[in-house]
């Protein structure tokens, strides 16, 4: 896709590579996701089966390079597999490629003894799972404000504090934290640090019972004068609510496209539906109030794929732009949430059942306006760049 776009202008046709991924995603998601999801959804079942299985595919861990044992795949790539898992289960997909966004102040600021650990033998070779800590019960949105401190002895960091909201976290085997090493210097005084969970110190908390997405794990994490070796430090001290803002810009095309698969879910499942359903005499989707309804569905469904494709091929030019993962992340989880709302009006009282599938759709879909960075401040990233 990439070397289409660069070298013949816009395309949007996949290579051949390319379809052969998202069809091995599709088929994966058909066989091992969808016969499963409720059940997982209704008993908050952990996906680890499904992970190994997926990892054996080689559809986890998809950005780390083939230097350190992985596919190298591209930002589009990534997010088509996104797609693909999405519109099986959002919360079983979440847990999947989570490994994804935990690597990424890895491959973006590590060094190379750093990437080939913790990229190559233990995300590659040993096949773990590994956690993103930046979410704190006082620090949402305003990631500066993090209060988990980071203090520099005796060439090691003694670090205390906590994190919340953080997925993957009772089955991690390792944290990219985000800690403050000088308060004093605001967001310049934070740094990144992978901290084992076996180091003395670590505990985490318990599962949180989730509205939606409920087969991904999501628990805090307590640091309590965890002594964290310098060696461990990811990119320069100080630089880490740069690297933050960086992963963002790299992780939220992917987090669009896991919105995207359940907007298509919404959209198959009611024309689906629609289709056998009749009213009047009529299948539903005669009627224009429910014709339209899923046109608009459709409409959405189609942009928004092509705002997190474009900020997908972005990354892999080079010129980054936050506002291109801003659209993308804002317009996606907007109308996948408008999906899921009129995918269930649509079913009528049916929709409104636990027994057909859009009742989990609308529970799933809530979570893709908060995480990774709310609507509100997509909304806020894009008026920046727009008036810089």
């Amino acid at each position: 896709m990439v070397e289409t776009l660069a070298s013949a202008g816009v395309s949007f046709q996949l290579t051949d590579e390319q379809q052969m991924l998202q069809k091995m995603a599709r088929d994966f998601t058909a066989r091992e996701i969808i016969p499963v999801a409720a059940e997982y959804d209704a008993n908050a079942t952990f996906p680890e089966a499904i992970f190994r299985k997926a990892f054996e595919l080689g559809l986890v861990n998809l950005n780390i390079p083939e230097a350190y044992g992985g596919v190298g795949a591209s930002a589009l790539e990534e997010s088509l597999v996104a797609e693909e898992l999405g519109y099986g289960c959002t919360g079983i997909s979440t847990s999947i490629s989570l490994n994804n966004l935990a690597a990424l102040p890895i491959i973006l600021a590590g060094n190379e003894a750093q990437k080939a650990y913790w990229l190559g033998e233990r995300l590659m070779k040993r096949g773990e799972f590994a956690s993103y800590g930046v979410t704190e019960s006082v620090a949402g949105s305003n990631v500066a404000g993090i209060e988990t401190r980071a203090v520099r002895t005796n060439g090691a960091y003694r670090i205390n504090g906590s994190k919340t909201f953080i997925t993957n976290a009772s089955h991690a085997s390792f944290f990219c934290v985000f800690a403050k090493t000088d308060p004093a210097a605001g967001h310049r005084g934070m740094s990144c640090f992978v901290v084992e969970r076996d180091m003395p110190g670590v505990s985490v908390g318990r599962k949180f019972d989730k509205l939606g997405q409920r087969a991904s794990d999501t628990a805090e994490i307590v640091f309590e004068d965890v002594e964290v070796p310098a060696e461990n430090r990811i990119g320069q001290e100080g630089q880490g609510f740069y690297l933050a803002m960086k992963v963002f810009d790299y992780s939220r095309p992917g987090v669009a496209a896991g919105a995207v698969g359940l907007q298509r879910r919404c959209l198959d499942e009611s024309v689906k539906y629609a289709k056998e359903r009749e009213a009047f005499g009529v299948p539903i989707y005669q009627h224009q109030a429910i014709g339209h309804k899923i046109a608009d569905m459709a409409i959405h469904y189609e942009a928004s794929r092509l705002l997190v494709w474009q900020a997908a091929w972005q990354l892999e030019t080079g010129s980054i732009n936050p506002k291109l993962p801003a659209f993308a992340k804002a317009f996606a989880a907007d109308m996948a949430t408008r999906a899921a709302v009129d995918a269930v009006q649509v079913f009528g009282g049916y929709g409104y059942m636990k027994e057909y599938p859009v009742e989990k759709l609308l529970r799933d879909v809530k979570i893709f306006q908060i995480y990774e960075g709310t609507s509100e401040i997509q909304r806020n990233i894009i008026v920046r760049e727009l008036f810089r």
